[in-house]
């Protein structure tokens, strides 16, 4: 077993952030320490962390790595020093055992990440184009890109807030549905084709120019 598994198998998100002076409350709610939070918009589950202001977003290596400014390598290394897990000794059978049982969680959790990063790219995208694209008068006609936005922008809001905050069964069911009929990689496909088209328009402006 590795640093990375082992790491995860034994240490939660909310542990290491009680650990590194981060103070969560009994909601799961606390400061963000990423930026400068006055109002408490972390979130902190167990296997999980999501920041409501800023963004940020990832499990307890990430939030690690994020939090003294080391590469994922260096934080697994550290949380396996700081909560004295021995590298060179194999995992007793209890320890096996929650290993074999977060297996499927870990391949979940990875997928998870896929999905929430295009989700929430995909929700950003959505919102510019309410914005960008709205009519300017009653008579005019609605731009695709504006309806396309008002047909999905609360469904996707709706994802990304039960990957969010939503328990182990809610998060395994949208994972699940945008792996089915490869959901999941046509929306990184349309989005890389969208960032493609901004680029092009941009190069036209400045060519105008």
């Amino acid at each position: 077993m590795n640093v990375f598994g082992t790491v995860k198998t034994s240490i939660n998100t909310r542990e290491a952030a009680e650990r590194y002076g981060v103070e969560v409350n009994r909601h799961g709610k606390a400061l963000c320490p990423f930026h400068n939070d006055r109002h408490p918009s972390l979130f902190v589950d167990d296997d999980h962390y999501h920041c409501f202001a800023c963004g940020e977003h990832g499990d307890v290596i990430d939030f690690t790595s994020k939090l003294h400014g080391l590469s994922l390598y260096d934080a697994a290394k550290k949380l396996a020093y700081d909560f004295g897990i021995t590298q060179d000794k194999p995992p007793d059978k209890a320890v096996q055992e929650k290993l074999n049982k977060k297996s499927e969680a870990r391949r979940l959790r990875e997928n998870e990440k896929l999905c929430f990063s295009a989700l929430m790219e995909y929700y950003k995208l959505l919102q510019e184009w309410m914005i960008l694209y709205a009519p300017k008068t009653p008579e005019e006609t609605p731009h695709d890109r504006f309806i396309q936005a008002c047909h999905h922008l609360s469904y996707v809001e709706y994802l990304v807030d039960l990957l969010v905050m939503g328990d182990s069964y809610e998060r395994t069911e949208v994972i699940d549905m945008m792996m089915t009929d490869g959901k999941l990689k046509k929306l990184q496909t349309y989005l890389k084709k969208m960032k493609k088209e901004e680029k092009a328009c941009e190069r036209r402006k400045d060519f105008a120019r």
